[in-house]
């Protein structure tokens, strides 16, 4: 093999771990739905009134950071601007691919972690009710005056969202 063919070969090689490095969830390449929630999580829902409370983002951006809990740091992953500073993190400033994610489907993937990447489950570490904290805080990022809209099964402005009674922390 000759110089040129090995320079080639380890420029694709290279080229080739650095996508794969950003694979699996986390990954930012074509824009993919997520799986449904499971059932029982399908019908959780962010607590009646939390989407415009600013005292429960702050707990939220506090759980984040690590601050509340040093067991549960997501910003050392994520980033603490939502931007990920360890490939294949999920980058919560995309929009685009966030909004697929309902509030059902991203609590139920900070409670139970996603299969083969390093997103743990956090279950274990945090109560639902701080579960929803992070989530509300996580999708400031990316979402900003969005709420989920469980009627119309999409993100709308946080002011037009009409919250069920029944949405509460279970």
């Amino acid at each position: 093999m000759n110089h040129m063919t090995r320079a080639k070969v380890a420029l694709l090689f290279g080229i080739g771990l650095a996508f794969a490095g950003c694979g699996g969830e986390g990954g930012e390449g074509p824009v993919v739905p997520p799986p449904p929630a499971p059932a029982e999580y399908a019908d959780k829902h962010m607590p009646a009134g939390w989407w415009a409370d600013a005292s429960k983002m702050e707990e939220g951006r506090k759980l984040f950071i690590g601050e509340t809990n040093p067991d549960v740091n997501c910003a050392s992953c994520h980033g603490k601007d939502g931007k990920p500073v360890k490939a294949g993190a999920r980058d919560f400033r995309n929009g685009e691919r966030m909004k697929l994610y309902s509030d059902s489907v991203w609590f139920w993937r900070i409670s139970e972690g996603v299969p083969n990447t390093k997103m743990k489950a956090w279950k274990s570490k945090l109560s639902e009710e701080d579960r929803w904290k992070l989530l509300l805080f996580e999708r400031n990022f990316g979402l900003a005056g969005k709420a989920w809209d469980a009627e119309k099964k999409q993100w709308a402005d946080a002011g037009t969202v009409k919250v069920a009674a029944a949405d509460a922390v279970k």
